[in-house]
């Protein structure tokens, strides 16, 4: 039995409690690295329950345009998988906020498969997200500090769903919609059924994302899902209001509502 990591922790808790996780994602090293582990804190004391952190990458194509921007922000002011480690590390020094490494293969491959988890590991890592490894090339790294988050989509087939829940630990990530990342206008009305459909082939926690930006949808995700993931609409937010003084507390009062409602 894998022990439980601070991810499972987080959603035994909420379960108990029968509350919803409000899951905000920021790309690591946008605007700054040093920016990201205020983000960070400051995600956490507007409510969120897990963080998701984006490891900046040259070519990111599971990602909208204000995603692939703010990665193209972080490298260009010098982040680098390092960096984003000891920003997860300096993040751990104030916080025990379960967090997740949304991520590509290729920056693990060029650090080193097993390498790459160690060293996550001990950075404070809770999870990675690697959005273009199939289940099937998924193999173990021997750290059971680490899970990994998988993805189901909308065209996802039920036997598929079912290989895809196999390989995964601390939850299921359902994306809402066909496509990259982005801000949405709407909730699809198929969302319920979808996710019925995942329960019926895991148990894991499913947390729902790609287009989320208001608190009405926010709430209107929660009644079906375990998890609410809020990405692109904080990333726009960065990067409006990234070089200036006010940027913790602007990102602040755009995210509590959100996640008021999701609580809700």
């Amino acid at each position: 039995m894998s022990t439980p990591n601070r991810i499972e922790s987080c959603f035994a808790t909420l379960r108990a409690k029968k509350a919803k996780a409000f899951i905000p994602y920021i790309c690591a090293g946008d605007p700054t690295l040093d920016k990201t582990v205020e983000l960070s804190l400051a995600l956490e004391k507007a409510g969120a329950d897990i963080l998701e952190l984006g490891l900046p990458f040259s070519d990111p194509l599971a990602d909208g345009l204000v995603n692939q921007l703010a990665s193209q922000r972080a490298l260009a002011a010098g982040a680098t998988v390092r960096g984003v480690l000891q920003t997860v590390r300096t993040i751990r020094q104030t916080s025990q906020i379960p967090i997740v490494l949304y991520t590509y293969l290729n920056p693990i491959v060029q650090f080193g498969w097993d390498e790459f988890h160690a060293a996550a590991a001990e950075a404070g890592v809770d999870g990675l997200l690697i959005l273009d490894l199939p289940p099937e090339e998924d193999t173990t790294s021997g750290d059971d500090r680490i899970v990994h988050v998988r993805l189901v989509a909308p065209t996802t087939p039920p036997e598929r769903m079912k290989q895809i829940a196999a390989k995964a630990r601390g939850f299921i990530y359902y994306v809402s919609r066909e496509g990259v990342t982005g801000v949405r206008e709407g909730v699809s009305a198929s969302l319920p059924e979808q996710v019925k459909m995942l329960r019926q082939v895991t148990d894991l926690p499913i947390a729902v994302g790609f287009g989320i930006s208001t608190p009405d949808q926010a709430r209107a995700v929660a009644e079906t899902a375990d998890g609410v993931v809020v990405g692109s609409a904080i990333v726009s937010k960065i990067a409006e209001f990234g070089q200036a003084g006010d940027l913790i507390a602007r990102v602040s009062e755009f995210v509590r509502p959100i996640a008021e409602a999701t609580k809700r």
